[in-house]
């Protein structure tokens, strides 16, 4: 068994303390529909990606957009708690998975997609 380090740990209180991660109220709904839609899903490393083939251009703008804001937030995070932004990025993923909507399809980091029930 893998225990947490010491850096990890002080992510996860910090992002307990503060929990500052949300997307703005414009976004949300939309990203939530494309999740809910399997258009869009959740990875491991707490960004979003396109799932749809074929995707229209303002569904990928809108992915880069959140993953943009989420980037921000992972980078200046990690630079206070002293540690990678893709530590903090698979924290946040957590998160993130918890509030998705029923049916957002999750990547694992062994490459399989799951589907929140």
């Amino acid at each position: 068994m893998r225990y947490p380090t010491v850096a990890l740990l002080r992510v996860l209180c910090a992002i307990l303390a503060f929990s500052i991660w949300s997307p703005s109220a414009d976004a949300a709904p939309s990203l939530d529909d494309l999740r809910a839609s399997g258009a869009v899903g959740e990875r491991y490393d707490g960004y979003a990606v396109v799932r749809a083939q074929g995707a229209d251009a303002g569904i990928r703008s809108l992915v880069d957009s959140v993953n943009a804001k989420r980037r921000g937030i992972y980078e200046e995070r990690a630079k206070k708690q002293g540690v990678a932004s893709q530590e903090v990025g698979k924290v946040y993923a957590l998160e993130i998975a918890g509030k998705a909507p029923p049916g957002t399809w999750l990547l694992g980091e062994d490459g399989k997609w799951v589907q929140k029930k």
